[in-house]
């Protein structure tokens, strides 16, 4: 797994193969078979350690439940907006481009991770489970928004909006 993300990382999810993972290891490519039978399930694998790794981090961030979308992406936006998510949420948008162009594997796995990510979300608000789910999916609506127009337009310029929409 390590392997694979590293290869991920440097080059995208595009240039993600069992045989770069394979040299970038020193090891076969029939090896990395063994544990990824198929590009779909090493695609997967990927996003999906990414995703926990980042939840991991900012579940340190929420130490209590919120009221709303606006108080939980507050807490959560000093952790989201740093150099060192960056790299992760590059891959995250490269998958959701292929996922809104139509390519398998991205096509089926990115709306189970953003499913997942609201799901995520909802477990840290408070409400009736309606309510947090709504305010849930707004939380990542706008927290994807604000990180797509950080990797397109600099940090500085989501550095504003975020000021602007009285998120920092």
């Amino acid at each position: 797994m390590q392997g694979a993300l590293a290869v991920a990382f440097e080059g995208g999810l595009n240039t993600l193969s069992f045989g770069r993972v394979g040299r970038h290891l020193g090891i076969s490519d029939r090896t990395v078979v063994y544990y990824f039978p198929t590009k779909a399930a090493l695609v997967g694998e990927v996003v999906t350690a990414i995703g926990r790794q980042l939840q991991a981090r900012l579940d340190h961030a929420v130490d209590a439940r919120a009221d709303d979308h606006l108080t939980l992406l507050r807490r959560l936006w000093p952790l989201l907006a740093t150099s060192e998510s960056d790299p992760a949420f590059s891959l995250f948008f490269e998958a959701s481009g292929l996922a809104a162009s139509g390519q398998s594997p991205y096509d089926e796995l990115v709306p189970g991770l953003v499913a997942a990510w609201v799901d995520w979300a909802a477990s840290h608000l408070d409400g009736t489970p309606e309510r947090r789910r709504a305010e849930a999916e707004a939380t990542i609506a706008l927290a994807d928004g604000l990180l797509l127009f950080r990797q397109l337009a600099g940090a500085d310029a989501a550095r504003r909006a975020a000021d602007r929409l009285g998120i920092t």
